[in-house]
């Protein structure tokens, strides 16, 4: 167990440390096998994805919707209030 520890922390240390540029990327990738490759292609796709999501955020409409569903929630919450103020008075009747 030891040894398989000690095995496991050295590839880590070795990857952590690993000079990252596309000449060792593509040596690493024409190692890979087929499902080791989808893996890496499933990772470039959600890399995409999340880049999307995040260049698709737009400040302004978040602050337009949020000032939307305030005003939204308020008016529910006060007409929420109401039928509350009736149940009781009905209920004291």
């Amino acid at each position: 167990m030891f040894i398989k520890a000690k095995i496991d922390y050295q590839i880590i240390s070795d990857f952590v440390t690993m000079k990252i540029n596309s000449e060792t990327l593509k040596q690493d990738i024409d190692q890979l096998t087929t499902e080791e490759l989808q893996a890496v292609a499933d990772f470039i796709a959600f890399l995409r994805f999340r880049q999307r999501r995040r260049s698709a955020f737009d400040v302004n409409q978040l602050a337009e919707l949020m000032t939307e569903f305030s005003q939204e929630d308020q008016a529910f919450a006060e007409a929420g209030m109401t039928d509350y103020y009736t149940m009781l008075t009905e209920e004291d009747g």
